[in-house]
């Protein structure tokens, strides 16, 4: 049989198999020979071994399309970066963060703003105008209130989507309201994993039919963004792209170099400010942490 690696717990693989449910497996050890781990979000064959008691063993891991470390996942073919729009504010340093965690792993990203019943009709247009040419579109939800929701829902139609974002976005509430459409097989995955109610919080598959899939990751709230060097920070940054040609240096990183035509664009109003505050943090703290490696 073939299935999805919806969780894993010491050493036992929780897989989805569309029409059959849920089996309990193990890995078998040529997989620890090869050195390769079965993760969660992992499409994989595996044997029933006892059907009454729904266990089985995996064979063979099929071929990944991404990998993630941190959290451990593969096949993710989307992130939802969610951020509350007001209650308590967000971090525009730490949206660009995620955004550029997600490009460096070539995985679009959904910016959501949760909480939009409370925000004016202008706050919500200044977020929107600061991310226009970001390649990253913000839109607005309401979990509370339901706006919005149905849109999202196309949005992760039959894809596998990590849900990221601080405590206080409103992460749990929204899987909630996603996932209600299913109950049921939420709640034949929960009896199963019983096992691992107790036990240190795992990243998860959550089923929202039997194509679409929501990684959820409890305590999870930033992607490291320390493995790109701070001459190559310009390059997550779209709305820089017009103008990168236009510098009368080759190599500007627009920050003090002279005739940088970012720079001209940002004083046109041509580049969000918001954006181009946040590159600057960002880029300090790539040359701060470069300054200490070379200590």
């Amino acid at each position: 049989m073939t299935g999805l690696i919806v969780k894993g717990i010491a050493g036992f693989y929780y897989v989805y198999a569309v029409g059959s449910g849920i089996y309990e497996c193990k890995a078998k050890g040529i997989f620890r020979k090869q050195k390769l781990k079965p993760l969660v979000g992992d499409r994989v064959s595996f044997d029933i071994v006892h059907e009454q008691d729904r266990e089985g063993n995996i064979t063979a891991i099929m071929p990944r399309t991404n990998v993630l470390e941190r959290p451990p996942a593969a096949n993710v073919d989307q992130a939802l970066l969610l951020f509350a729009a007001s209650s308590p504010d967000p971090n525009p340093v730490l949206i660009d963060r995620f955004l550029i965690s997600m490009d460096m792993k070539g995985i679009p990203c959904l910016l959501v703003m949760n909480k939009a019943d409370l925000l004016t009709e202008e706050k919500q247009a200044e977020f929107r105008e600061a991310y226009q040419n970001s390649g990253h579109p913000v839109s607005f939800i309401s979990v509370k209130e339901g706006t919005g929701i149905d849109e999202l829902r196309a949005k992760l139609q039959d894809r596998t989507t990590i849900l990221a974002g601080p405590s206080g976005a409103g992460k749990s509430s929204l899987t909630n309201t996603l996932q209600s459409a299913v109950r049921m097989e939420i709640g034949e995955i929960s009896r199963k994993l019983a096992r691992g109610k107790n036990t240190t919080r795992h990243c998860e598959l959550i089923p929202l039919d039997d194509t679409s899939f929501l990684c959820d990751t409890p305590g999870f709230t930033a992607f490291d963004t320390t493995g790109i060097e701070k001459e190559e920070l310009k390059n997550y940054y779209d709305e820089f792209a017009p103008y990168r040609d236009a510098c009368y240096f080759d190599g500007c990183v627009h920050i003090s170099e002279p005739d940088c035509a970012v720079k001209k664009a940002l004083e046109r109003g041509e580049v969000s400010s918001v954006r181009y505050r946040n590159y600057l943090t960002i880029y300090a703290d790539l040359k701060e942490a470069e300054q200490r490696r070379y200590k």
